[in-house]
């Protein structure tokens, strides 16, 4: 059966998460549903990563077999036809080879989390990024950033219900870069790593938002990571603005 790699971008505030789920509504139920409508039958889809519930993705990556050939670009017209009204479009589309799999050949995760800084609600990007009502200190962010990068056992943010055998990853970059905005200030927090725990990013921005509120210092994080203990962490951030920006392979299935 030939395989293909699919590029998926979607909204996720309709969604109970990526991973299927018999009584709500999922991203990855959305596809399968969509390919059954071009090969009827029952379909069974893998991606990169299981993103939680209200997460976004801009480049996530899965994969799927069907039973003929379809030239990749009709495939993926043919998906965003039946995929809508969902918020999910398949950007791209590539044949790989039969044992080429969207989760375990990964070599690279990279999430974007963003964060506005403004008195006023949003409105137009509402449930598209956290928003707080007070200022943030970005360097002192950054700051805070810098302990968490590297090999270390993230315990402490980690969920309590991470399914990951090892609480110990190579965080390989957390960048805090500041965008100006029209009465406010956006901070976007990229996120780079092989792989990661449930919640871990969410539990990062979280705890660096209190670092710039100047509830903690910089060097509070370090002491959070040292104690390895999920209760030294701070809040854990809402999933809406939180995506997944993009997953890379040794090969680019779709150069």
């Amino acid at each position: 059966m030939p395989r293909y790699a699919l590029l998926v971008e979607y909204h996720g505030a309709p969604f109970a998460g990526w991973q299927r789920q018999n009584d709500q509504p999922s991203v990855q139920g959305a596809i399968e549903a969509a390919l059954a409508k071009l090969e009827p039958r029952e379909h069974t889809i893998a991606a990169a990563g299981r993103t939680d519930a209200g997460v976004h993705a801009k480049g996530q990556v899965a994969h799927c077999d069907l039973a003929r050939e379809w030239d990749p670009f009709r495939l993926s017209e043919a998906l965003n036809f039946h995929l809508k009204p969902a918020p999910v479009a398949i950007l791209d589309c590539a044949m790989v080879a039969d044992d080429w799999h969207a989760r375990f050949d990964a070599a690279e995760r990279q999430y974007l989390f963003r964060l506005m800084s403004r008195r006023a609600p949003l409105t137009s990007e509402a449930g598209q990024m956290w928003r707080v009502n007070h200022p943030l200190d970005a360097a002192a962010m950054q700051a805070g950033a810098d302990h968490l990068v590297g090999n270390h056992d993230f315990m402490t943010f980690r969920s309590s219900i991470c399914q990951a055998k090892s609480p110990v990853k190579t965080l390989d970059e957390l960048r805090v870069e500041v965008v100006p905005r029209a009465n406010g200030t956006e901070y976007r927090f990229h996120v780079r790593a092989r792989s990661f725990l449930h919640n871990q990013v969410r539990s990062f921005v979280g705890t660096l938002e209190r670092v710039g509120a100047g509830a903690w210092t910089p060097d509070d994080v370090g002491k959070a990571l040292a104690a390895k203990d999920r209760s030294a962490c701070g809040p854990v951030s809402p999933p809406h603005g939180l995506y997944l920006a993009g997953v890379k392979y040794p090969q680019n299935p779709f150069a």
